[in-house]
């Protein structure tokens, strides 16, 4: 089970701004811009944005949608949307997920998890 599996199971706490049945959003623990959010599937069944866009497209349009969505509601509109893919690239939590980026990005500001 991932991190985000037990945010989701409400097992670990999590600053939730956005939910559905098959997507969760939430504020990143150490943000690396002034809004930082991570949308994240609901399932395990992906491990990173490859095997997502493979398996169910219309799930990652729908990801991309909510950070739309996120960085209306929570920001200018405008926005990073970052999904680092493998460890040599800074994945460090193989559940795949978006870093949604907003305002003065700082330095490293396309970070692991």
């Amino acid at each position: 089970m991932s991190i985000f599996s037990a945010i989701i199971a409400r097992e670990i706490p999590a600053d939730i701004v956005f939910e559905s049945e098959r997507i969760i959003a939430f504020r990143d623990i150490a943000p690396r811009a002034p809004m930082h959010l991570l949308v994240v599937p609901k399932t395990e069944d992906y491990a990173n944005v490859v095997e997502l866009s493979a398996g169910d497209p219309e799930l990652l349009a729908e990801m991309v949608a909510v950070a739309q969505d996120l960085a209306s509601e929570h920001a200018d509109g405008e926005f990073r949307l970052v999904f680092n893919t493998g460890a040599n690239a800074g994945q460090s939590v193989f559940h795949v997920h978006a870093h949604v980026l907003a305002g003065g990005l700082t330095e490293g500001s396309l970070g692991g998890e």
